[in-house]
């Protein structure tokens, strides 16, 4: 069977009823490899660029993108979903829409949009990092036994290492990584949001094997410039993300990311909710 690229994946269809139908394929799951793909459900970053894609694309929207606030309702089914968007406020200079994408009478996901021009004025730019370059370092393929699917699809050059089940114990539980869609194309809006949902939760790295399992309930994504194909011709963007609370079954972590130049491009926040874990068995 042939594997659905990321460009078709992110594709989306004009279905003459007012939405947009993308096909969801069993590569992009979450389910790790070491399973089958039917037992995850699509990733979270295809979800939320291609809600974001609806918005742009249906209501015909040209401006850059600010904003994406997405919840995650109910684990889509590999198949075809489509992706209604309404514009709640058209404006010159802001523009508010929102979308929800679903499967029949089930909706998978809602989202909120925020589209505006940027303007003159004063600037201040606080977010800065000073990675190893990209070239330095070595691809990393996470582990097939806990890595997803869809990661296939991102190549991955961590600093400092993946980090995983521990290392981080007793100190701030962070990760940096390059990464970039394993098809090298030049990053763009729908492809920095992917990679902005790219990695295993930051608290791995804290907290022993076996990996505490969690299921992705909201993300919102601020873009701090537009994106265009000069931004990063070979894709790359470098990542920091970092577990800001954890507890009562809750994960909450923030992440930013950087042009390959060392310009802002995004902050993310996303809210995970912890699956149960049985305990031992009693001897």
């Amino acid at each position: 069977m042939t594997q659905q690229t990321l460009a078709e994946a992110l594709s989306l269809i004009d279905d003459g009823a007012g939405g947009l139908t993308a096909r969801l394929s069993g590569g992009f799951s979450n389910a790790p490899q070491s399973a089958p793909q039917e037992r995850g459900a699509p990733f979270g970053g295809l979800m939320a660029a291609l809600a974001a894609g609806a918005m742009r694309q249906g209501l015909d929207i040209e401006t850059p993108f600010q904003s994406l606030t997405i919840q995650y309702l109910a684990a889509a089914r590999f198949e075809e979903v489509v992706f209604t968007p309404t514009m709640t406020r058209g404006g010159r200079n802001v523009a508010y829409a929102s979308v929800i994408g679903g499967q029949g009478d089930r909706a998978a996901v809602q989202a909120l949009g925020t589209f505006g021009r940027d303007v003159a004025g004063p600037a201040l730019t606080a977010l800065t990092a000073s990675p190893p370059p990209v070239d330095t370092l070595e691809s990393t393929p996470l582990n097939p036994r806990f890595g997803p699917w869809f990661s296939r699809h991102i190549d991955h050059r961590f600093v400092a290492g993946p980090k995983l089940f521990g290392e981080n114990a007793g100190r701030t539980p962070e990760l940096g990584c390059w990464m970039r869609t394993a098809d090298a194309a030049p990053l763009d809006e729908a492809r920095l949001l992917f990679l902005l949902d790219g990695l295993y939760p930051t608290y791995f790295t804290a907290f022993p094997a076996p990996p505490v399992i969690s299921a992705s309930v909201d993300l919102r994504a601020d873009l701090l410039t537009a994106i265009t194909p000069e931004t990063s011709p070979e894709g790359w963007a470098y990542f920091h993300f970092t577990s800001r609370d954890v507890g009562g079954g809750w994960a909450v972590e923030d992440g930013v990311a950087w042009a390959p130049d060392g310009r802002p491009l995004a902050l993310v926040r996303q809210r995970r909710k912890l699956l149960p874990t049985r305990p031992p068995h009693e001897a």
